[in-house]
């Protein structure tokens, strides 16, 4: 390959980070075609990151075509030859995550299969129906004996995962956590892209305390039982609430919204004194808007929780949801992709990325409406 053709590929690989990189800059500081060739994907991820946090033209100031392309390219990125073994073949990842057909996981699938193609690598997006944390953890023993060369889990149960992922990073397979993280005991998963749980559940509480009337009876809505991220909100939010003597009812709703939607009904009806409805997760959440504009619109009723959907977007227009909390599920299928490639490539340790907790309400629901249409928010 020559010179002028390795720029070409170094230019196209970081054109997805939408930039266009002046091949000039290669040719004046006289890069290898060799150094282009194994390096240009880990230019284009760092170059990717920088758009997704803003800061690419706030540290660059112009095109990157000053020494300092350089310096970011060089730092860190030398090749690993432990990793020759996967050259010969796509390196295969697999996602393992519990109610694997939820809506909340779309952006999560949609991020795992931008970066895999940034990456040019295979990655599956596989799991269980519903929350069964056996199967699952069969199913990170299955990816092993199917051969992926990394896997990435969602942490649901404090416990459940723990043997399971020592077994196998013992034999030599990097495991990385999103989504939810297994915080409470001892875990050999590397890393875990995934919102601050406890202190996201304290968020919302505090952005909604103001509205609560002290010694208020609340409606507070899980989607399932038995998943840690749900039962750590519960207790931030619970936390707060606290400071004004409010009592709480807690219900499942099931995944499903719709239905849902009848279950939140049922118990707002059995508790004419409760006004607020305060969720931990997705289906939960919309299922509140929907039964507050259903059958108690225009009464004083009103709900907040978390994540998004375009319907749970479209409930918070008309106000019938004050706020939801966004984690941003794209980085949670994004960043895993890149920290396992990167690991399995060149030797890159994984380092925890919390995925934050913003609050979106009517003040910015234009903003997001369209973004998560396309499945980034």
């Amino acid at each position: 390959m020559s010179k002028d053709q390795a720029c070409i590929r170094f230019a196209s690989a970081c054109e997805s980070a939408e930039k266009r990189i002046d091949l000039a800059t290669t040719t004046s500081y006289n890069l290898a075609p060799s150094w282009l060739t194994h390096n240009c994907e880990v230019a284009a991820v760092f170059l990717h990151i920088s758009l997704l946090k803003g800061a690419f033209m706030k540290k660059f100031g112009r095109l990157i075509s000053t020494p300092a392309l350089v310096c970011l390219l060089l730092t860190g990125c030398s090749i690993n030859n432990t990793s020759s073994k996967l050259e010969s073949r796509p390196m295969r990842l697999a996602f393992i995550t519990c109610a694997v057909n939820a809506k909340f996981f779309e952006p999560v699938r949609k991020g795992m299969e931008d970066a895999a193609d940034m990456m040019g690598v295979d990655a599956d997006f596989i799991g269980t129906e519903g929350i069964d944390v056996k199967a699952q953890a069969r199913m990170v023993r299955q990816a092993v004996a199917d051969g992926y060369d990394g896997i990435a889990v969602n942490l649901i149960d404090p416990e459940a995962f723990d043997r399971v992922i020592r077994e196998t990073t013992d034999k030599g397979i990097p495991v990385v956590g999103f989504n939810t993280d297994d915080h409470a005991t001892p875990n050999a998963r590397l890393s875990c892209v995934n919102q601050r749980l406890y202190e996201a559940g304290q968020s919302l509480a505090e952005h909604v305390l103001p509205h609560v009337p002290d010694g208020a009876h609340v409606l507070m809505t899980m989607h399932d039982e038995g998943v840690s991220s749900l039962n750590d909100r519960l207790a931030g939010e619970q936390a707060v609430l606290k400071k004004k003597n409010v009592r709480w009812t807690v219900i499942i709703t099931g995944n499903d919204s719709a239905k849902g939607a009848e279950v939140i009904t049922e118990a707002l009806k059995a508790n004419p004194d409760i006004r607020i409805v305060l969720g931990t997760g997705q289906a939960d959440t919309e299922a509140a808007g929907r039964a507050i504009e259903k059958s108690f619109a225009g009464r004083g009723y009103w709900s907040a929780g978390f994540d998004l959907s375009p319907e749970t977007l479209r409930l918070i227009r008309e106000q019938h949801i004050r706020c939801t909390i966004d984690q941003q599920p794209y980085i949670q299928g994004f960043y895993p992709v890149i920290q396992l490639t990167l690991y399995l490539r060149y030797g890159i340790v994984p380092s925890d990325i919390d995925a934050g907790a913003a609050i979106v309400d009517a003040a910015n629901v234009g903003q997001i409406m369209e973004l998560t249409r396309r499945q980034y928010r």
